[in-house]
């Protein structure tokens, strides 16, 4: 069950759930390294990512299993854990690279691999390293994997030691990895150019509820005053904006109308101006955030550069260029943050997009139409992106390695076909 299989099938009508954030469940889970005990999450979403950090976890000595409801996660984390994340797990995803300043902050040591993931350019973690060796940890690198140890003591226990962190860049993970290792260092950590994303700030009511004192999340200057002892909590998974993104776009290519039930406008105010400005109505209602197009009214072609939160998100792109392809007139869409990140425009062609990239920009030029072909997922947000492109196309479209959709996104097909799409597993 490797291939989605999609016919265009009219306009789609419908109400739909987005579900947890995985961008915001996959730190949570880091997260319960920092506190033995009993650990709640709540509204998570079945994805292969969280099955993998579960793994990783595991690996650790964490019991990570699914708890009353499909939804609830159950994360006991024991009194030692295992400071090792091995290769076989991290190289699947890059994510699990948060691991690394929880397990210095807990034990004071940590092994882990060099971390992989999607397959759109380099990106090192070398901004962690720096960050966290700011707060007294030394690594070495060898055989693959990142080996480091607090050797700041605290009455002879090794302990991080608080102090202003400044990120080259507004890395999510290497936010993440800062705050919850400052969360148990000695003294006062100031992060400056943090990451603003709404799941860092989500990280950071997780920790609060915790016993952590953190200030000044969701803003560029991060505050954590360093405890001695957190424990476990129980905490609701913020709604995945990237997923409510995909049924907003899929509602404007087929046309119709879409309720994204636990849509949070606020978390995505640049996509929803700019898919406004392509002709989508969105708007806020009781029942959830709505998307309206007429499809009397062709799509209109808008131009966007990728930029750090509260820019348009990287993640959003392959959704817009995939928006593009049929819209009237010629969009540019600029990628500012990860080079590489245009290998699906090639999937795209070969669906009678007419599309040309030039460095980081790509030019296109919409055709009104598509053309049914077999593509291929190159990643999780392109994989997505190539089964909207099918509502559009003419004829069959057959999407291989959907594994990498699944890591994102919990039963796309079956939600799409909840709204009256075709779209299939085969």
């Amino acid at each position: 069950m490797n291939r989605f299989l999609v016919t265009p099938n009219g306009p789609l009508s419908g109400t739909v759930r987005a579900g947890g954030a995985k961008n915001s469940v996959l730190k949570l889970m880091a997260a319960c390294l920092l506190a033995e005990g009993r650990h709640v999450l709540t509204n998570v979403p079945q994805i292969t990512d969280v099955d993998i950090m579960g793994e990783v976890l595991g690996a650790m000595g964490v019991d990570v299993r699914r708890g009353r409801t499909p939804d609830e996660l159950v994360v006991t984390t024991p009194a030692t854990v295992n400071p090792e994340a091995p290769y076989e797990l991290v190289e699947k995803m890059r994510a699990s690279v948060v691991v690394l300043g929880p397990l210095l902050a807990r034990n004071g040591y940590a092994k882990v691999s060099m971390p992989g993931g999607d397959d759109f350019g380099p990106r090192p973690i070398d901004m962690h390293l720096h960050a966290l060796g700011s707060m007294g940890a030394v690594f070495q690198s060898s055989h693959g994997y990142v080996e480091g140890r607090v050797e700041t003591t605290v009455g002879s226990v090794p302990r991080l030691v608080g102090n202003r962190v400044v990120l080259e860049y507004p890395s999510h993970t290497g936010t993440d990895n800062v705050l919850m290792a400052a969360t148990l260092a000695k003294g006062t950590t100031i992060i400056e150019n943090a990451a603003r994303e709404p799941e860092v700030k989500d990280l950071a009511e997780f920790l609060n509820s915790m016993g952590a004192r953190i200030t000044g999340a969701g803003t560029s200057r991060i505050e954590v005053e360093g405890v001695d002892v957190l424990s476990p909590a129980t905490h609701a998974v913020i709604p995945d904006r990237l997923v409510v993104a995909t049924f907003l776009v899929a509602a404007g290519l087929a046309g119709g109308e879409v309720v994204v039930e636990d849509g949070r406008p606020e978390h995505m105010d640049m996509l929803i101006r700019k898919l406004g400005a392509s002709g989508i109505d969105i708007t806020m209602e009781p029942e959830g955030l709505r998307a309206v197009r007429d499809r009397s009214q062709p799509l209109q072609a808008v131009d966007v550069a990728t930029l750090p939160y509260p820019g348009f998100a990287t993640d959003y792109k392959p959704l817009l260029v995939t928006l593009l392809t049929v819209a009237h007139g010629v969009g540019i869409v600029t990628e500012n943050l990860f080079f590489g990140r245009f290998r699906y425009v090639e999937e795209l062609r070969r669906m009678g997009a007419d599309i040309r990239t030039e460095g980081h920009h790509a030019v296109v030029r919409g055709v009104g139409r598509l053309s049914g072909a077999p593509v291929r997922a190159f990643d999780v947000r392109a994989g997505a992106a190539l089964v909207l492109a099918g509502l559009v196309a003419d004829g069959e479209t057959l999407i291989t390695d959907a594994h990498h959709v699944d890591r994102g996104y919990e039963d796309l097909d079956g939600k799409l076909v909840s709204l009256g799409a075709h779209v299939s597993r085969v």
